[in-house]
């Protein structure tokens, strides 16, 4: 009963972090946008795989020493800035690309603009969304500041850590999976060639900026 008792407070918490605007709402954002709901699964999933890793590295007393190590912090911090950057440039280059198009398509000519989706572009999406949780310190200070405020002193920290996270995970993927959907209603206005450059070209440029951003955080 007493970790019941904290679970209100918990649920509350996760769901005010879940809306909080990041990478990880951007990425969801521009796969719903331009590619659809189903595009924004595999980077729901990756990002919530990147959390509960994390959350069991907190629980295991992990990510204590990965926040204590400035060798860590600092590799961890790099890693992460030039993914975004990286995954930045990538949607900057989709706009040039599509800017050396003779003409724009019809905007109902959804298919000629908008990728099929394939094995290795779910997995691709997957792999971006755990390196932009497992590539970002901060992710390791939130989890050992965030879990043991709802985890009871009765209660084993781990297996607590671990169950706690998995109620996150639930309550994260639910909610950006509904965030997708409604976006995705509205993806044949978004992938109309002039507007889908326009997302592209903001999306990226958040990105980037973010990337500079967490390649500048200290402690």
């Amino acid at each position: 009963m007493d970790l019941l008792a904290w679970l209100p407070p918990f649920v509350v918490a996760v769901l005010l972090i879940s809306a909080s605007p990041g990478p990880a709402m951007i990425l969801i954002f521009r796969q719903a946008a331009l590619r659809g709901w189903r595009a924004a699964v595999p980077t729901v999933l990756g990002l919530e795989a990147g959390l509960y890793l994390w959350a069991l590295a907190a629980g295991a007393g992990l990510a204590a020493l990965v926040a204590a190590s400035e060798v860590a912090f600092v590799v961890l911090r790099m890693v992460g800035a030039v993914f975004l950057v990286y995954l930045g440039i990538k949607a900057w280059r989709t706009v040039w690309r599509s800017r050396t198009r003779p003409g724009d398509a019809p905007a109902d000519a959804e298919a000629s603009i908008t990728p099929p989706a394939s094995r290795g572009g779910w997995w691709t999406a997957f792999g971006e969304g755990t390196v932009v949780m497992l590539a970002n310190p901060k992710a390791a200070f939130f989890m050992i500041a965030f879990y043991p405020q709802f985890v009871p002193a009765s209660r084993p920290l781990f297996a607590t850590t671990a169950l706690l996270a998995a109620v996150q995970v639930l309550i994260e993927t639910a909610f950006y999976l509904s965030l997708a959907a409604v976006v995705g209603r509205t993806g044949a206005w978004f992938r109309r060639p002039r507007i889908r450059r326009r997302v592209e070209a903001v999306s990226g440029g958040v990105l980037v900026a973010l990337g500079l951003r967490l390649a500048t955080t200290t402690r």
